[in-house]
């Protein structure tokens, strides 16, 4: 029996496990990978504490540390969480597991354009985060994919990094809020491509271009790039407990301050929450609340059994 079963291997579940262990609490992080966002990231320098770390090496930072406090790690893929009565059972494809409580940190996915050249140059000059590798691109130029607002604020933050910067949608229009359309729209060197799709990102080592379709005439052509900032969603997959607890039209886990979800003994922290932003630093605050707020549950629950008549 634990105290607390983590999924997830990014920077929520291991802050998460950071504080549970620190709390004396038996701890198990149940995750398919480690690092979540940080592995569409190539290097890191906007976490405190650091100016620049490689992302593989942040990640491997947070696995060390929550091991070394004592928490457990298995390298599994959760298929099912059951509750029965006061405690939870997950189970992998070859275990089962109880817990007290669950933390459930198992990020967002970008969305991607699934074009030729973008998985294979990724952290070679496709990125997915303007924050994280947008000063990797100071005095060149790049093109940022999407419409929304994750696209133009993309493009906004880059337009006073990088010399140039496109932004190629596929509709007529931005669907992105006014106030950062008209920041796109004065920055002189923002160009904006309608009615347009990339089909194709070019390069060997790294990448030199893009190749974008004229959707009103079908024409191509290629523009010479050395960065291609893919912003076009996120895919939030929380079928796992879809039937647990309370989800927003975007499948996003809705929890309060205290990282609580609608089922009492289940929180959950970062970027599979409805959360605001998705940020590195913002899912490590996520998972040390959700930790936190485990605990006081099993204490507050402890001390209400102990007043129970016999």
């Amino acid at each position: 029996m634990y105290d607390v079963i983590i999924i997830g291997g990014g920077a929520a579940a291991m802050s998460a496990a950071i504080y549970s262990t620190r709390r004396e609490m038996r701890t198990l992080i149940i995750a398919k990978d480690f690092g979540g966002q940080l592995l569409w990231a190539s290097v890191i320098e906007n976490y405190p504490g650091y100016q620049s770390i490689p992302a593989s090496e942040l990640i491997e930072k947070f696995t060390e540390q929550a091991r070394h406090l004592g928490a457990e790690i298995k390298l599994a893929e959760v298929k099912e969480i059951k509750k029965a009565d006061d405690t939870f059972e997950i189970s992998t494809a070859n275990e089962k597991f109880t817990a007290k409580t669950v933390v459930v940190a198992i990020g967002a996915a970008h969305r991607q354009l699934n074009v030729p050249g973008e998985k294979e140059l990724n952290g070679r000059g496709v990125a997915y985060c303007a924050n994280c590798d947008g000063p990797l691109f100071r005095a060149k130029t790049v093109a940022v994919v999407g419409g929304g607002n994750s696209a133009l604020d993309a493009a906004v933050l880059l337009s006073k990094i990088a010399t140039k910067v496109y932004i190629v949608h596929q509709f007529e229009t931005f669907q992105a809020f006014e106030a950062l359309q008209k920041k796109a729209a004065e920055a002189a060197n923002i160009e904006e491509i309608f009615l347009a799709r990339v089909e194709a990102v070019t390069g060997e080592k790294k990448v030199t271009g893009i190749k974008v379709r004229n959707l009103q005439d079908e024409s191509t052509r290629e523009i010479a790039v050395d960065g291609v900032f893919v912003e076009v969603g996120f895919e939030v997959k929380t079928d796992l407990v879809k039937d647990l607890v309370a989800t927003n039209e975007r499948h996003e886990i809705i929890v309060n301050e205290k990282m609580e979800t609608s089922l009492p003994g289940m929180f959950s922290a970062g970027d599979c929450t409805d959360g605001p932003f998705k940020q590195v630093v913002i899912a490590a605050g996520n998972g040390s609340i959700a930790a936190l707020s485990a605990y006081q549950y099993l204490q507050m629950k402890e001390a209400s059994n102990k007043k129970m008549p016999e």
